[in-house]
């Protein structure tokens, strides 16, 4: 029986962490497949509009095509219980498991976020500074890139981007002899 794993996230852009997170899940924990998920109107951040989620899916593809393990996914769900359901593994960063802690993404509830807790699959987390995760749960990555963000990204930080999603260097035109 094969093992899936699902790996939530913005990717807004593809960092060489999150590949790195991808490949260190699918090899620590046995996964088949791996896929990568978009959520259309991602929990606690703005909608994604269509241009801008169709290019996040083209940039994913491109990372998932030198990968045959890898896939992707576009999802309505917006809890990572829901968008989990019926996979082996989750995988997070260990930022984003401190915020499945936090009850107003429940409407207030610690039962409703106990009850999505409990639903997770077996968990892979990457580490995040010094936020706390299950112990056993952790994958092992470098831990430079633990620094790594898509933030950082955008605001400049363009070795980190994914070599899959970096922009080609421009192309002379042909000379005219």
């Amino acid at each position: 029986m094969s093992r899936r794993g699902i790996y939530p996230g913005s990717f807004d852009p593809l960092t060489i962490a999150h590949v790195s997170i991808a490949e260190a899940a699918h090899e620590q924990r046995d996964l088949d497949r791996l896929d990568l998920a978009l959520s259309r109107s991602p929990l606690a951040k703005a909608a994604v509009d269509e241009g801008a989620l169709a290019g996040r899916v083209a940039a994913l593809q491109r990372a998932a095509a030198q990968r045959p393990w890898l896939g992707v996914v576009v999802t309505d769900a917006q809890l990572i219980a829901d968008i989990a359901e019926g996979y082996d593994v989750v995988v997070l960063g260990a930022d984003k498991w401190a915020q499945l802690q936090d009850v107003s993404f429940y409407g207030g509830s610690p039962q409703a976020r106990d009850r999505a807790l409990a639903r997770l699959p077996e968990l892979a987390i990457a580490p995040r500074g010094t936020v706390d995760a299950p112990t056993g749960a952790m994958l092992r990555l470098p831990t430079h890139l633990a620094e790594v963000s898509s933030t950082a990204v955008r605001a400049g930080q363009r070795q980190w981007l994914a070599p899959e999603v970096a922009e080609p260097p421009p192309q002379s035109p042909p000379s005219r002899a």
